[in-house]
């Protein structure tokens, strides 16, 4: 980012009484509210044109302005990692994450992740935070996901995130013979006992999802679910906390259920799909510099795909 440059967003409405710091080190992750604070004591961040002091409280629609004193932020070498890329143009991309592909380096991930991806296919990705990502999926989830190509995309896209005006929708194979759709509203935090799981935790972060049922199958459904917040493992928390947990989902699935009068297809097809069987199939968001409405769909990978296919086969199989 050019020493110069300044990121220009506003305050979404509901932020309305918390501190200028505060409103920023949210709408601004990947940097600390320490690193923020001393950019608005430096004068470096404007609301409506004024120097704020950071316990000053913000309003709502404020226009930001902050220009920030940032390097190059990635050390991360660029690999050539295919993308399946939905849509590119100058201020974002869009693309078709596969199962398997981790988001962010990490200590067991050094290497081989998205981002290493994404540095490689445009390497101006190095001077934003995570190389331009604003969301992430699961090692194991498939589907589509937003990437920012310059600053400003990329603080409209935190802030459209923050005052959910991203839309997000799944597809979940679960286990159990779902009625009706419905509404899971429980807060999500670390569980108590188990710091690598999530868990529905009172006074955790609120968190909503929407489910409806796609089609149903023996002993399984298929649901599509709309995310209100996006929440570390949140479908996958909440399925499981009504007791439908997603099949194959290693961590809060429980063990295998096979259809009752499985044959050895559908047996070995159920056996070997060894991940969550959730992909995000739909992204809609509007354009943060034209602001014209987006949709992008995706339908499920093969191995999901098939996986449907041999409940479907059994169905029909047994005239249900």
């Amino acid at each position: 980012m050019p020493p110069n440059a300044s990121l220009q967003f506003d305050i979404p409405p509901e932020f309305a009484g918390r501190r200028v710091d505060q409103a920023l080190a949210q709408l601004m992750p990947d940097y600390s509210r320490t690193r923020i604070k001393d950019w608005i004591e430096a004068g470096r961040v404007t609301l409506d044109g004024r120097v704020p002091r950071p316990r000053d409280s913000v309003t709502g629609g404020e226009a930001v302005s902050v220009r920030p004193l940032v390097a190059v932020i990635h050390e991360d070498r660029a690999q050539a990692i295919a993308l399946d890329i939905r849509h590119e143009d100058d201020s974002l991309l869009v693309l078709n994450k596969p199962a398997g592909l981790v988001v962010h380096p990490a200590a067991g991930n050094p290497e081989g992740t998205l981002l290493n991806a994404l540095l490689h296919h445009a390497p101006d990705l190095a001077t934003l935070p995570r190389a331009g990502i604003v969301h992430r999926l699961d090692k194991d989830t498939s589907g589509l996901m937003v990437v920012a190509k310059t600053p400003g995309a990329h603080q409209a896209l935190v802030a459209a995130l923050a005052a959910r005006e991203v839309s997000r929708e799944y597809l979940a194979l679960v286990q159990g013979e779902l009625i009706a759709g419905g509404t899971v509203e429980e807060p999500i935090a670390r569980h108590p006992r188990d710091r690598k799981r999530m868990g529905v935790v009172p006074g955790g972060k609120p968190a909503i999802s929407h489910y409806r049922v796609i089609e149903r199958f023996v002993g399984h459904t298929l649901v599509r679910v709309a995310l209100e917040t996006g929440r570390t493992h949140q479908i996958r928390v909440h399925m499981s906390h009504i007791r439908h947990p997603i099949v194959g989902d290693p961590v809060y699935g429980g063990r295998l259920r096979l259809p009752p009068g499985s044959d050895e297809a559908l047996t070995n097809t159920m056996r070997g799909f060894r991940r969550q069987a959730l992909h995000a199939t739909r992204l809609a968001l509007a354009h943060p510099v034209s602001g014209e409405h987006l949709v992008w769909d995706a339908e499920p990978p093969d191995d999901m795909t098939t996986l449907l296919a041999a409940l479907r086969e059994h169905v029909r199989g047994r005239g249900d």
